[in-house]
């Protein structure tokens, strides 16, 4: 007999959270992710992220995919705006992360990443969506450069 709920259709089914554990908090990972990252821009953001190799327990049981968010204060005075903005980046990326984190998932890396907020206007939401869906775009790209990279220097061996 079939139970009311179909809890096997319930775990394939994709998550779109943002949980604590998701965000890039640590003094010291963002230190190192801006000194050792690497960045690109795309307007209206700025990228910097760093691909971390997750080879111990502990870097294997923490989270892929860690995401800080951050507005200037030269070009938006007051905080309501910045705050807007934050929110509204983290929306965006809540909805589209997931193909990236399958990426890594079959990578088995890890990946900080720090976005800031470049544009002087205050934008619309529509807009936010299709520019974060760009800057996702261009790091599975980067991902899938790398993995074919690294697959080409293994083969020289």
């Amino acid at each position: 007999m079939e139970s009311f709920f179909n809890f096997t259709t319930l775990e394939n089914k994709p998550t779109y959270t943002l949980g604590k554990n998701e965000r890039l908090k640590s003094r010291k990972a963002i230190e190192q992710l801006f000194v050792t990252g690497k960045s690109f821009s795309l307007f209206p953001f700025k990228v910097v992220y760093q691909k971390l190799v997750s080879t111990d327990q502990a870097s294997a049981s923490s989270e892929q995919l860690q995401t800080a968010f951050s507005v200037s204060k030269r070009y938006f005075k007051k905080a309501v705006h910045r705050n807007r903005i934050k929110r509204l980046m983290r929306e965006a990326y809540r909805l589209q992360k997931n193909e990236l984190h399958t990426k890594l998932k079959e990578q088995a890396t890890r990946l900080n990443i720090f976005i800031i907020y470049t544009g002087k206007e205050l934008p619309e939401y529509q807009e936010m969506y299709n520019k974060m869906a760009m800057t996702f775009s261009r790091q599975v790209e980067d991902l899938i450069q790398e993995q074919g990279e690294r697959k080409a220097q293994i083969a020289m061996f």
